[in-house]
C-alpha cells in the first residue's frame, strides 16, 4: 500500500502504532512502499510532535489526549519489569499505615505485592480493589464516581471530594509520562484531577513506572518531579538519565 504524501504516511504510521502498541522501520518501509530512510525521517517528525518515541528500530505510540492504552493492553506489554518494579516500590511501605494505590497495571502490581500487615488502602481502581479484597489485613476503600471504561477507575468530582477528606501516609502514583521538564502527566482532565489530589493529600509520593514512561509528555500535569519522594523504575532507564531525574529532589531506585 503506497502511500502518496508524507502527511498522509505519517497517519498511517501512528494509526498502526495505537493499533499495535509499537512499529518496525523496515516492516513499515515495505507497507508504506518507501525507502527505510523516508520512515525513518516520517519518525522523527511524529517525536518531533509529541505523537511517537523512537527505538532502535522503529518506534511506539505516546499516549495523548486522543489516544490512550486499555488496562487490558497494559496488561501485556514490559510485564516482567512492571513486576520487578512494583516488588521495588512495595518495599518503601516503611510503617505507612494508610496508603493510596493510582489505577493502572503497574499499581496493580504494587497492590497485590504489598505485605500482608494491617493496611487501610484507598484507590480509584476496580481492579486495585478487587486485587486487596483477598488481603484479610488490608481494608480497603474504593473511592465512588464514573468509571472509565478503559482503565476501570473512577473519576470526576465524587472521587476527588471524597479523596480529598483524607490525610494518606503514601501515595504510589502512576502516569502515562513523566519529564524533568513537565513534570507527570496523563491524557484525561478528569483522571488528573484524581491523581493530583491524591498527591496534595499524601505525606509520601512514590512513583513507579516502566522506563518507556521517561521523557514522554501527555496532556495534562498533574505534579511535578519534586513532589516525589522517590522514582522506581528498571535498569532500562540510562543511570545518567536517573541521575537527572534524582537532581530534582527525588530518590531515583533503579531495578
Amino acid at each position: 500500500m503506497a502511500t502518496s504524501s508524507a502527511e498522509e504516511r505519517q497517519r498511517e504510521i501512528v494509526r498502526v502504532a495505537r493499533a499495535t502498541g509499537s512499529v518496525d522501520v523496515t516492516a513499515l518501509a515495505a507497507e508504506l512502499g518507501v525507502a527505510k530512510e523516508t520512515v525513518r525521517r516520517d519518525l522523527r517528525a511524529l517525536e518531533d510532535h509529541g505523537l511517537v518515541r523512537r527505538t532502535h528500530g522503529g518506534a511506539y505510540p505516546v499516549e495523548s489526549a486522543g489516544f490512550e492504552t486499555t488496562l487490558a493492553f497494559r496488561a501485556t506489554s514490559h510485564v516482567p519489569e512492571k513486576r520487578r518494579v512494583a516488588a521495588a516500590a512495595a518495599e518503601l511501605l516503611g510503617d505507612a499505615e494508610t496508603v493510596f494505590v493510582d489505577e493502572g497495571f503497574t499499581p496493580q502490581l504494587i497492590a497485590e505485592a504489598l505485605p500482608h500487615r494491617p493496611l487501610t488502602v484507598v484507590t480509584a481502581s476496580l481492579p486495585v480493589a478487587g486485587a486487596l479484597a483477598q488481603n484479610d489485613n488490608a481494608s480497603v476503600l474504593l473511592l465512588g464516581g464514573r468509571v472509565r471504561s478503559g482503565t476501570l477507575a473512577t473519576v470526576d468530582h465524587w472521587t476527588t471530594k471524597m479523596l480529598s477528606g483524607f490525610v494518606i501516609d503514601l501515595a504510589f502514583i502512576g502516569a502515562n509520562g513523566i519529564s524533568r521538564e513537565h513534570g507527570l502527566t496523563t491524557p484525561d482532565p478528569a483522571v488528573s484531577e484524581v491523581k493530583a489530589q491524591a498527591v496534595r493529600a499524601a505525606r509520601r509520593v512514590v512513583f513507579a513506572g516502566v522506563h518507556t514512561k521517561f521523557g514522554a509528555v501527555s496532556f495534562c500535569r498533574f505534579a511535578e518531579v519534586g513532589a516525589l519522594e522517590a522514582i522506581v523504575t528498571s535498569t532500562l532507564l540510562p543511570a545518567s538519565e536517573a541521575h537527572r531525574y534524582s537532581l530534582l529532589g527525588p530518590q531515583v531506585i533503579r531495578v
